[in-house]
């Protein structure tokens, strides 16, 4: 299973990170979030990374003309939607772009079904709640597209195996304060996630 350690502010986490077998690391640019870095921060990171490590822009309520200009200058691989957008914005969004669903709803996992998604719990912020989702959500659902989050951590996630996510997304339960990761608890979750 493949995991994305979301909220790195620094790059010290960030090769930690990588070190630990991170697949994936995730940018906040919303400047409402305590886990919130500039572009030109998150390039300074991003110049300093290996190969084949995704880079993942999180964002709320921005433009695609003003996300697609923050992909370029901090040097995303992807950007992730938090904000409910038509079908034909994606369209716009020049790196690759992951729609996440906030879920309510048992029906709401069901949302762009047949593609790639990230499902996170609803909560009235934007992400890093460390809400969990109902996981009976799930049963019956073809989870091989989507990218699990909310409330995920280390001695939880060994839970989740069975539904066949293609990945899982943490942020909070791998943090000393918000924004600045422990190195063991972002090694331990990536151990259990990836143990068979």
């Amino acid at each position: 299973m493949r995991v994305k350690i979301c909220g790195i502010t620094n790059l010290k986490d960030a090769l930690q990170a990588i070190e630990a077998g991170a697949d994936a690391l995730g940018f906040v640019f919303y400047e409402a979030s305590p886990r919130y870095i500039s572009p030109q921060d998150a390039k300074e990171i991003c110049e300093h990374l290996p190969p084949f490590v995704e880079r993942v822009g999180l964002f709320v309520n921005e433009t695609a003309e003003a996300i697609n200009s923050i992909c370029q200058e901090s040097k995303m691989s992807l950007a992730q939607i938090h904000f409910e957008v038509s079908k034909e914005f994606f369209a716009d969004i020049s790196p690759m772009s992951l729609p996440v669903v906030r879920a309510k709803s048992p029906k709401d996992v069901e949302q762009f079904a047949g593609s790639y998604r990230l499902i996170d719990a609803y909560c009235e912020a934007y992400g890093g709640s460390g809400k969990r989702l109902n996981l009976e959500w799930f049963d019956g659902v073809d989870c091989s597209q989507i990218i699990l989050a909310g409330g995920l951590s280390a001695q939880n996630v060994a839970e989740v195996k069975k539904y066949g996510f293609y990945a899982v997304d943490v942020s909070s339960a791998t943090e000393v304060t918000k924004g600045i990761k422990d190195p063991i608890k972002v090694e331990q979750f990536i151990s259990n996630a990836k143990s068979i």
